[in-house]
């Protein structure tokens, strides 16, 4: 299965200086401060080694690199001792310190994200030591402090409201979009919508893969992406993280939540040890904005995981709060019809997580 979501009901900066709303629908707002604001990372684990200290090393302009664990990851601290990047070991995704945004989905949810975090995809995996590498401090200087389009950015960009964006060729690779086809044959035991639509089906256009396979879109799923596809669009299509044509073939990202979850790629921030209620993670304090959070939903996929979003962020009420294509609202969101977004606490996706990964 493609991430499959258990049927529910379907229910019916300086500050901010305006939400940009069309519609009602969802906004996304950069907030323009004198100063770059930062943010404390939240629970960055400890440091190496038994004395407390991790050895950092420091360059003319003041910046110091340590080593933390829990995962293993190199952090650099300005010269005021504020976090200026997170990276993982065995990971593509870095968390840079950026300018100040907002995301919020008034429609859904009154949940509002204001973040300094960026999440970029590095062109090598993360080692210890890569700081010193040529590849890595190109990418740095480019990247640091910019505005360009990161993971998030790309990811509300398929929001309900969102406008169309058309490439050089007139192909529209991003707007609003759906979960997939409604279920009219109700052959998936009730779901609200199929599934299986992938990143290819949105773009309506056939997409070759390394192995040598073609993902051929369906028009019945135009504009859609489930789950797992809309991960595939976000960090694959749009990011260029390498992507399987299936869980099987090829080498990447693979197609659906179970094959993310179980896959090599990345690092396991939260390993999955089991399916059940029981094996819910004891504490989230290893998540940072960015990583993959893969759910048990639906009794229906056995020992499958059925479901994934992407970590945002704490909310202004310092919930963790992440974002994935759902079926009842019909696309991409951070809203509460269905459950609530919320990793933290007892509601029904906190309940049903079960592990989760760095890429």
């Amino acid at each position: 299965m493609a991430g499959k979501k258990k049927s529910r009901p379907l229910v019916s900066g300086l500050a901010v200086l305006a939400l940009v709303a069309t519609s009602g629908y969802l906004t996304l707002e950069l907030r323009k401060q004198e100063e770059q604001g930062v943010t404390e990372v939240r629970n960055v684990g400890v440091l190496n080694g038994n004395t407390g200290q991790a050895g950092p090393s420091e360059d003319a302009a003041g910046e110091r690199w340590s080593r933390l664990e829990n995962p293993a990851r190199s952090v650099l601290r300005g010269a005021d001792g504020q976090v200026k990047a997170v990276l993982t070991d065995g990971a593509r995704t870095a968390k840079l310190t950026g300018p100040a945004r907002t995301f919020a989905e008034p429609t859904s949810t009154a949940s509002k994200v204001s973040t300094t975090d960026w999440v970029r995809l590095m062109p090598e995996r993360w080692s210890k030591g890569a700081e010193k590498q040529k590849w890595f401090q190109d990418w740095y200087a480019q990247y640091a402090g910019s505005k360009a389009d990161d993971l998030f950015a790309f990811a509300f960009q398929y929001v309900a409201g969102s406008p169309q964006r058309k490439d050089a060729d007139g192909l529209a690779y991003a707007g609003d979009a759906n979960f997939g086809p409604l279920n009219t044959s109700g052959a998936e035991g009730g779901d609200l919508r199929l599934e299986q639509s992938d990143f290819y089906d949105y773009l309506g256009t056939p997409y070759p893969f390394r192995d040598g396979t073609v993902g051929t879109p369906e028009a019945m799923r135009a504009r859609s992406l489930d789950c797992s596809g809309f991960i595939r669009m976000v960090l694959g299509y749009r990011a260029r993280y390498p992507l399987m044509s299936s869980d099987k073939s090829g080498d990447g990202l693979p197609r659906t939540a179970n094959g993310m979850a179980r896959s090599r790629q990345g690092a396991d921030v939260m390993p999955l040890t089991g399916i059940s209620a029981q094996d819910r993670p004891s504490t989230i304090d290893q998540l940072q904005p960015g990583d993959l959070v893969f759910f048990k939903l639906d009794a229906r996929t056995g020992q499958r995981l059925d479901h994934v979003g992407m970590v945002l962020g704490h909310d202004t009420e310092g919930h963790l709060i992440f974002v994935s294509s759902r079926e009842e609202v019909n696309g991409p969101t951070i809203g509460d019809i269905g459950g609530v977004s919320r990793l933290d606490g007892n509601g029904y996706y906190a309940k049903t997580l079960r592990s989760a990964k760095r890429l």
